[in-house]
Order: structure tokens, then sequence, then C-alpha cells
């Protein structure tokens, strides 16, 4: 008699959709990462006022010519759907009529509280394997911007990779992203 190992399931992107179709996720947040659907926790005040103050930031300094999205999925490989809270992808709206939804972006951002070791975490492997070269994590704990770039293989890593590059940032600093380095962002335009 061989011993096998309980696995977890995994889910199919259209099994993840499927379910949402059917009202598996009435009223609950949850994001499809590797297979594995989680159940995010309730927004905060907080947290969705700093989510709308990124947003304002990012879409002044990035301009028109980006679709500049909160919380919306981005398609990643490994059968994930992460909903990061603002993400700027490519072209515009209409562009991903009848295409699904984006498969990379130009900058992420994730808002973080109780989530923090997620988001720096499986997340960051995440985005890292998915070739996002420039992931920000806007921390409220300890009121600060996490600036993440150079992604690298990393075995040891949920995803494989890693960002090789880890900035911290303070209120009286200011960032440019990547994609647009003429552009800088006051970092207390970030934060709470």
């Amino acid at each position: 008699m061989s011993v096998v190992e309980a696995q977890p399931r995994r889910w199919t992107r259209d099994e993840y959709y499927r379910m949402a179709d059917l009202g598996f996720f009435e009223d609950q947040r949850v994001e499809l990462i590797d297979g594995e659907i989680f159940k995010m926790p309730p927004q905060k005040d907080v947290h969705a006022i700093v989510v709308g103050l990124v947003h304002r930031a990012v879409v002044a300094a990035f301009g028109p010519a980006v679709w500049v999205r909160e919380q919306m999925p981005i398609s990643l490989p490994n059968a994930s759907e992460p909903e990061p809270d603002v993400s700027v992808v490519k072209g515009e709206p209409r562009n991903y009529l009848g295409k699904g939804h984006p498969r990379s972006a130009l900058l992420v951002v994730e808002v973080s509280d109780t989530t923090w070791l997620f988001d720096r975490r499986r997340k960051a492997s995440l985005y890292a394997s998915a070739g996002i070269e420039d992931y920000w994590i806007v921390n409220l704990v300890d009121v600060r911007l996490e600036v993440l770039r150079n992604s690298v293989r990393d075995i040891a890593q949920p995803h494989g990779y890693r960002y090789d590059e880890s900035v911290i940032l303070k209120s009286g600093d200011a960032i440019s992203p990547l994609a647009i380095p003429q552009s800088a962002i006051k970092v207390s335009d970030l934060l709470p």
C-alpha cells in the first residue's frame, strides 16, 4: 500500500468565473492566486480612501495614454486573477473588449494593512513571475511606500521569482514609475 499525501484542489480560471456566475462568492471579496481562491478581508475606510488617493496620483502622473484601473483583475500565468488595488495597463478600456483582462501591467500598487505579509511575499512573487517590473505596496501599518523592482529567479519564493530591489520611502520622498521616469509622484500623495 502506498502513502499518498492530500493535495489542495486547484481551480482553473474558467471554474473560478463559473463559480462567481453561480453566486458562490456573493458579498465576498475573493482572488484567484495560483489556482487557490483567497477570501480577502473587508476594506476599512482608510484602505478605501488610500486606494482613491493612489488612483488619483497615478492618473495625474501617467495621463490619458494608459488605463489606470482600480481593483480590477489581471490575468496572470498559473491560474491567477489578482485584483490589485491600482494597476496601470497599456492602452484604453476598449482595447480589451472581447480579449479578456490585461495580462500584464506597467505598475501594480497594493494598499496593505492586514494583508501586508501576503502582499509582500505571495503577491510580490506572483507579480515578479509575471514580469511586472514595478510593484508598490502602500504599507498602512508603518505609513510608508515600499517600491519593489527588478524581478529575478528565486526558486525559494512561492512563484519562483522575487524582486531584487526594495526601497522604503516616507512622506517627504518622491518616486517616478519606471514606465514614465520623467513624472514624479509625491509619496505624501499616496499616504493617509
